[in-house]
């Protein structure tokens, strides 16, 4: 039986590292997302999940390309977006796309890939240090998080007897394109950041895949909520 790795959101960041982890690991791996996932050994399919009957479309492709047959597949749910926001003005628009990228599209996935998925199989959903805590200006992205930390949980519930596991991997401060395009040139907002983990840098997007690969291996973590940020300083 073939092991098989879907990674929303692989063009960069932790989604890249998370396709390339399994990809090393000898998985087949597709992945999901608007632009090209540039990891050698991978099938693509540019994914808009935020564009109409996008997951109609992704039947059919998946029809022609992954068999029907159950097996080992972990399905990681990593693609996301943030608006900046506040609980009391947020536009209602950003809300909507925030929430339908960050867990409309997740139980899409879920009931599209569920009849594929045998015993040790794996739902891996990457949340957030804010899908148990808050910022400010940063509502609907919160809300989402936390929500994703809550579908992960009623998916265990959910899948009880099946074999299947899940988990929700809750990244730090990771040196990914967004955040260092956010920081821009400036040294002391990076230093700012890097001195909000006990460690004192940033997490490497490998480090959060590795996390995510230990996930899909290890069943005993079932339900968990996993924080990956090397120590995060509170204020």
């Amino acid at each position: 039986m073939s092991d098989w790795a879907i990674v929303t959101g692989a063009s960069r960041g932790i989604g890249r590292a998370t396709a390339k982890a399994f990809v090393q690991a000898g998985w087949n791996v597709v992945t999901l997302s608007r632009s090209e996932c540039t990891v050698p050994g991978v099938l693509h399919r540019n994914t808009d999940m935020l564009s109409p009957n996008w997951d109609t479309a992704l039947q059919s492709w998946m029809e022609e390309h992954i068999p029907e047959t159950p097996m080992r597949i972990c399905l990681v749910h990593n693609a996301a977006m943030m608006v900046k926001d506040t609980a009391m003005d947020m536009g209602l628009e950003g809300l909507r796309q925030t929430l339908e990228l960050n867990v409309v599209a997740p139980a899409a996935l879920n009931r599209l890939f569920r009849s594929r998925m045998g015993s040790g199989s794996s739902i891996v959903y990457i949340g957030s240090t804010l899908s148990e805590k808050a910022v400010a200006g940063t509502a609907s992205y919160v809300s989402s998080k936390h929500a994703v930390a809550g579908f992960m949980k009623a998916t265990c519930q959910d899948l009880k007897g099946t074999g299947i596991h899940t988990a929700c991997v809750c990244p730090g401060f990771t040196a990914t394109e967004m955040l260092l395009t956010h920081i821009g040139d400036s040294a002391d907002a990076r230093q700012a950041i890097e001195g909000m983990s006990t460690m004192g840098r940033l997490i490497e997007p490998r480090e959060i895949a590795q996390t995510v690969f230990f996930c899909a291996e290890n069943p005993v973590i079932n339900g968990a909520v996993l924080h990956a940020n090397l120590g995060q300083l509170e204020h």
